[in-house]
């Protein structure tokens, strides 16, 4: 996006506001539902979760203060949104957020939405042992190939954690994978 402040200023003005949400609705709905999807795995999962994020951006758009990239903001949003409907999820089958991504993983063979082969499906599950924080620093790193610093602003976590989280995932996968 070539002026994200002029950008702002459209989507925050009444009369341009919808013309603009739809502009950011094409702009960032297949990035998100790349992010989120590496979160929740399930495509119809991710749908709705997709849908929450926008929503949610829409209504609190007029809260966007620019501290941070519009980009940063919405994939917070999105990563938040993500993890309440695992949290959710896990609370309604009364089980751990970790066993909620584990079946998820169980069930990516039975997703016609999945197009990983055997190697993906055991990075899956490789991942899906990992703390949550561990998965999502591995995933926008590993999946998403973002820099530490927008992973940084998206987390609210500090580059050097990030380094530490990512280093400590990738030995944990790497041990997993191998022995398996």
């Amino acid at each position: 996006m070539d002026n994200e402040k002029e950008f702002i200023a459209k989507l925050l003005a009444p009369e341009t506001r919808e013309k603009a949400f739809r502009q950011l609705v094409t702009l960032y709905s297949r990035p998100l539902y790349s992010h989120i999807r590496n979160i929740v795995l399930n495509h119809d999962d991710t749908d709705d979760v997709l849908q929450n994020t926008f929503i949610k951006v829409f209504k609190n758009l007029d809260r966007f203060k620019g501290e941070s990239k519009l980009f940063s903001w919405m994939y917070r949003i999105a990563t938040n949104e993500a993890i309440t409907f695992i949290n959710q999820k896990a609370r309604k089958q009364g089980i751990t957020n970790e066993e909620v991504v584990q079946k998820a993983v169980q069930n990516l063979t039975a997703d016609e939405h999945f197009e990983g082969d055997e190697i993906q499906l055991k990075l899956q599950q490789a991942i899906s042992i990992l703390p949550e924080k561990q998965q999502l620093v591995f995933k926008m790193k590993y999946f998403e190939d973002l820099k530490y610093e927008e992973i940084s602003d998206v987390l609210g976590t500090s580059v050097g954690a990030l380094k530490a989280s990512y280093h400590h995932a990738v030995k944990k996968v790497e041990e997993y994978i191998t022995k398996t």
